[in-house]
């Protein structure tokens, strides 16, 4: 599933949502010029939970 996460701006916002995402037993790959991460191995609604947990608010990109 593809995310856009407005908030995320930096490395750090990188690494934070990377570990994270990893942390709950998935993978993250982030785009940060586009300000998109694709996750795998989470459901959507554990993806959705884990990025607001770690202060970025996801939004689902269709």
């Amino acid at each position: 599933m593809i995310y856009s996460v407005p908030d995320m701006s930096c490395g750090h916002c990188k690494a934070a949502i990377e570990t994270a995402i990893a942390g709950a037993g998935g993978r993250a790959q982030v785009d940060l010029p586009q300000r998109r991460v694709t996750i795998e191995g989470l459901s959507p609604e554990q993806a959705v939970a884990v990025l607001r947990e770690a202060g970025f608010p996801p939004q689902p990109v269709v």
